[in-house]
């Protein structure tokens, strides 16, 4: 597992900013993240920062004054050179919220925040002070979320939403079996899961509570004391978990299936050893079924009509976005040391906020 301790984190220098070449008179000096390739190692995530002109080029963009955008895990793995299909250079980040300055008329002024598998991965994402992006991956900001939370939803809340289409909405009567409940896609999952009238059961490494907002109380399981599969049964009378929403992967692949009900569902987004032993004969006299997740492969389009579907429910308070405090709200100068605390596992939601460089 990827990690960075510390002193790397606190030893990284800020960075100096590149001026821009000649801007057109039509076009908006935007002030970027660049990373011109793959870092070789967590510590070494330290690029540069440059001046660049930026205009919609097609009748269906949008431009963006971008207010805040978040540092995903996923972000800094691509700038590692994980992501086999990450170009360089670019301008990283998939998440953003901020105010729509060109495009379609009825935009224009608005509020706006969004997500992406390409931005920041296959062409220049969000860790900028501008955003060209089409004007239909726009989704009209909550009114009682701020910007900066509004940039903390994207991926997260994508992820655990984009999950459950694919396996099937929980139900009320079901039993969400979330393992890694803690992490930000654990917490999002959580949150939709008990929205929907599901009970969840979370499922941690270490002994903690449940760390997020809930519809409902959320039981924890503490993996390294507990036999996981034997606690499910107990809490559902034997029956075991409708779904199994698995964040981690591999290392709690056998307790996730142990623990799976007849016709349950079972949610993978991640992996750190990606081959497992699949007992075949358990699969289909379980009827289960196994549903892999890849957020990187929904455009800013299809990300966005996933978020459209749970703006109501921010809206209304069901849902709550991720708490930004503080201490983790960077300018763009701190760029390296956002991504260093992302990839050192941060519970935090880490947020950049490209303006205060402009």
């Amino acid at each position: 597992m990827l990690s960075i301790n510390e002193k790397e984190v606190a030893a990284i220098p800020a960075m100096a900013v590149n001026e821009a070449p000649a801007i057109p008179a039509d076009a908006v000096t935007a002030t970027c993240l660049r990373l011109d390739t793959k870092a070789r190692q967590p510590s070494a995530i330290v690029s540069r920062i440059e001046k660049r002109p930026l205009r919609c080029e097609c009748a269906g963009d949008a431009l963006v004054a971008v207010r805040a955008a978040a540092v995903n895990p996923s972000d800094g793995k691509a700038a590692l050179g994980l992501m086999p299909y990450a170009v360089f250079p670019r301008t990283p980040g998939r998440d953003f919220a901020g105010v729509v300055i060109d495009g379609p008329a009825e935009l224009l002024g608005k509020e706006v925040f969004g997500s992406s598998g390409d931005l920041g991965i296959r062409r220049d994402g969000t860790h900028a002070t501008h955003l060209v992006i089409e004007a239909e991956a726009l989704v009209e900001k909550p009114a009682n979320v701020s910007l900066d939370e509004a940039a903390g939803i994207g991926v997260p809340f994508v992820a655990a939403l984009e999950g459950f289409r694919r396996s099937g909405m929980p139900k009320p009567g079901e039993t969400v079996l979330i393992m890694g409940v803690n992490g930000k896609v654990g917490q999002a999952a959580a949150q939709i899961a008990t929205w929907r009238g599901a009970r969840v059961v979370g499922v941690v490494r270490k002994p903690e509570p449940y760390a997020g907002h809930a519809s409902a109380p959320v039981p924890v399981i503490d993996a390294s004391s507990d036999n996981v599969a034997a606690r499910v049964k107990e809490f559902t009378d034997g029956r075991g978990a409708d779904v199994v929403f698995n964040t981690v992967g591999d290392p709690y692949y056998a307790d996730g299936t142990a623990a799976m009900a007849k016709l349950g569902r079972h949610i993978f987004i991640a992996a750190i050893n990606s081959v497992v032993p699949l007992d075949i004969f358990g699969l289909y006299r379980g009827r289960h079924t196994y549903v892999g997740i890849d957020t990187l492969a929904l455009s800013s389009i299809e990300s966005a009509d996933v978020l459209r579907e749970l703006r109501p429910a921010f809206e209304s308070g069901a849902l709550r976005p991720f708490p930004v405090v503080p201490s983790a709200v960077h300018p763009l100068s701190e760029a390296a040391m956002a991504f260093a605390m992302v990839l050192a596992c941060c519970r935090e939601r880490i947020i950049l906020r490209p303006d205060a460089c402009a």
